[in-house]
């Protein structure tokens, strides 16, 4: 009874919440078809998706209109992640979010500039007062760019309550043309109990998907017995693109009687790296395939699990036929569904679950420490999601911490003692994660005597690096001693092979110059209408400094009119 007081109080407010979302509210950001290349919801390396991904016709600088009045809230400029970005909070509580921008527009831009060059740094961070800003609707705010950790132009907008929780902006009206059904990649069964089997293995299954004559599936029958969870990778596509995106409901029935319900609908940001715990972690590092436990396992608080009997678990009992069905549906209701025959039968175990025992078992509610050769890992309480065995090797000045199989919630830090290394040697070494190819990439050092420590929230392989070679500085479109008069900008390629580029700072005639860096293309760009009073004859300084303080200086004179 309390169970169905819970669920009915959690769809009551959902249904209540929804009924009083404003649908005329917002506008759309852009005068172009919104055709997207991702969606709310969607699963993404270590988070879900916050927004929509929107497609700028394969160009930059389409422009962005406010949705509503409002006032800027916060700007952000960074070299990764959201890029050059814009919040707009407005009058009804919700804040709208434009990420990945080519550059803002008229006081938003001068405001950025002029803090740029007062604070000489290209990234920064801004909160401008209330009525410091103000837009109205309709007002052009800024242009589409590739900025940040983009892929490729588009813009990624947003909509975020009073909390700064991100909503599906299709709640509020946004419309984007979608006739096509989901589709089912993969189905997975799941013996989760120690008696458990599915056709006489305890090993998780994947299921052969029979296409039906009216256009569900149905996959083949299971024989098992005991506690089972079933799994499903599953994606969307909108009219007018190709790209795989999520799907916005899941629903599943055992019996027919509602078992497990998803909902992409609304998440915190504080509960967006669960899914690591939501999918089926290996399996997708191993295949690349992100599967959907419809199951809620322990330390799994994830809100979009929006109703749930037994935690989406199905017993199985002896001789006793059931029936287990999955719904996918997208939010213009287009749906498809796939049903699994379960035949009930405790017959002999041929396959055991896999062992892989070693010395080093991790309580995964408790912090330990761990020392192998020349290196510690701390491991704090609620890293990992549940208890489990590490495969912990050290070989040289290289550690290997199991594989990346297993889900880490937390950051871990790994020391290193390098007191066996010279102390000029010292300084220039830094710790590395491996790549598939045996290549360190550098991982945030820190060094205090002679520890050296990183913190990670990847297990693999980690290595002593040494980076004793200055970054490489080169112009691009111009050279030393010549005339650039026709010139709009001033572009640099920088780049440091090991550790990587940790900081840039660039003047002409001794002032700064705002240079912006595309860490995509390794560039550093100049528009000289930024209007820094030049003279005819001009010297140009960059330094660059990579992650362990190597650094170089490159300078050119060149002549404009």
């Amino acid at each position: 009874m309390r169970v169905l007081i819970f669920l009915f109080l959690i769809l009551g407010t959902t249904i209540y919440s929804q009924n009083n979302i404003p649908t005329d509210y917002f506008s759309n950001p852009l005068e172009i078809p919104l055709i997207l290349s991702g969606n709310f919801g969607e699963l993404r390396s270590n988070h879900f998706h916050s927004g929509l991904d929107i497609k700028t016709q394969q160009k930059e600088g389409i422009p962005i209109y406010a949705p509503a009045d409002g006032y800027v809230k916060r700007i952000k400029v960074s070299q990764f992640g959201y890029g050059k970005a814009l919040y707009i909070a407005h009058p009804n509580g919700y804040t709208t979010v434009y990420a990945h921008l080519k550059k803002y527009e008229g006081a938003i831009q001068n405001f950025v500039k002029e803090n740029q060059y007062q604070k000489e740094t290209y990234t920064l961070e801004l909160f401008p007062e209330e009525k410091q800003l103000s837009v109205k609707k309709g007002e052009l705010i800024g242009y589409t760019g590739n900025t940040g950790s983009s892929g490729g132009p588009h813009l990624h907008f947003e909509i975020r309550d009073a909390s700064s929780r991100p909503m599906n902006p299709m709640l509020f009206g946004i419309n984007v043309p979608d006739t096509k059904k989901p589709t089912i990649n993969s189905v997975f069964a799941y013996p989760l109990s120690k008696d458990a089997h599915i056709n006489q293995s305890q090993k998780p299954l994947k299921l052969r998907l029979i296409l039906q004559k009216d256009g569900t599936y149905k996959t083949e029958s299971i024989k098992a017995i005991g506690k089972l969870g079933f799994g499903i990778s599953t994606h969307d596509q909108q009219n007018g693109a190709s790209n795989k995106n999520g799907v916005y409901k899941i629903k599943t029935t055992y019996n027919g009687e509602e078992n497990f319900n998803v909902l992409f609908n609304k998440f915190s940001f504080a509960e967006t790296r669960y899914l690591n715990r939501y999918i089926d972690y290996a399996y997708f590092k191993n295949n690349k395939s992100r599967v959907q436990k419809l199951f809620r396992q322990s330390n799994n608080p994830l809100s979009i699990i929006n109703a749930e009997n037994e935690m989406g678990y199905v017993t199985v009992q002896d001789d006793f036929n059931s029936i287990y069905t999955i719904a996918v549906t997208d939010y213009k209701n287009n749906k498809v569904t796939v049903s699994i025959p379960i035949i009930g039968e405790n017959s002999e175990i041929l396959q055991a679950r896999e062992s892989n025992k070693t010395e080093d078992f991790i309580f995964s509610n408790e912090a330990t420490s761990i020392t192998k050769g020349k290196f510690s890992i701390y491991i704090p309480a609620n890293s990992l999601y549940e208890n489990n065995y590490l495969d912990i090797q050290v070989k040289g000045d290289t550690l290997t911490i199991h594989e990346d199989v297993i889900p880490l919630h937390k950051n871990i830090t790994i020391t290193a003692d390098v007191s066996n290394y010279k102390g000029s040697d010292i300084d220039k070494l830094y710790i590395g994660r491996l790549n598939y190819k045996g290549k360190p990439y550098y991982n945030s050092t820190y060094k205090k005597g002679t520890k050296l420590s990183t913190n990670t929230k990847t297990f693999g392989s980690y290595i002593l690096a040494s980076d004793t070679e200055a970054p490489n500085i080169k112009p691009l479109n111009f050279s030393n001693e010549k005339w650039i008069s026709n010139n709009q900008s001033l572009q640099v390629k920088i780049k440091d092979e090991l550790s990587g580029v940790s900081s840039y700072r660039a003047t002409i005639n001794g002032k700064f110059i705002l240079m912006e860096y595309n860490h995509k293309k390794d560039v550093l760009t100049y528009d000289f209408n930024d209007n820094i009073i030049l003279e005819t004859k001009n010297n140009l300084k960059v330094i660059v400094v990579d992650n362990v303080g190597n650094n170089a200086t490159f300078e050119a004179i060149f002549f404009r009119k």
